[in-house]
């Protein structure tokens, strides 16, 4: 029971966080937002736009049957069940490795429970620049796209955490 108390499962606390966040904030942008219709945020380049997308990153697998939406529910288990195993393994202080692993857990799950309960991902945050658009993402897709850049740079520049 010690070891599960000193490990970095606490860091968990942050992945409910992000689920929790992401989950209020699809919920609203659904009742104040019309599909496909942009509302400026920062003219020129951020709109919220409401999007749905059954496939994965960038519309990956999109309108495929629907058969990728199990696919892709798999995938966010089993991977958020690898990451939680590995937060069990080190030590709470190890922050550069709890962190990163906590933002993507919470992602993988917020947008898992979408493809759950709707059969799709909402997707609202639209940033362009004249003709170009990046796809559409949502808070839980930010969590990822963070912990795995964060997991990366700690990876080959930081200092090895005590523990």
């Amino acid at each position: 029971m010690s070891e599960v108390r000193r490990s970095a499962l606490v860091w968990l606390g942050l992945s409910v966080a992000v689920i929790a966040l992401d989950q209020l904030v699809k919920a609203i942008v659904m009742s104040a937002l019309q599909l496909h219709v942009p509302h400026p945020v920062i003219p020129g380049f951020l709109n919220w736009t409401l999007a749905f997308n059954t496939g994965a990153a960038f519309s990956f697998l999109d309108n495929q049957g629907g058969w990728q939406r199990w696919l892709f529910s798999a995938l966010a288990l089993i991977v958020s069940a690898v990451l939680i195993r590995w937060l069990a393994t080190i030590p709470r202080t190890d922050w550069r490795n709890a962190l990163p692993l906590a933002l993507v857990i919470g992602g993988a799950l917020g947008n898992l429970i979408d493809r759950l309960r709707f059969g799709q991902v909402t997707d609202f945050i639209d940033v362009y620049y004249g003709a170009w658009s990046f796809p559409a993402f949502n808070i839980a897709d930010s969590a990822i796209t963070v912990g795995a850049v964060l997991l990366i740079w700690f990876g080959l520049f930081g200092k090895k955490s005590p523990g």
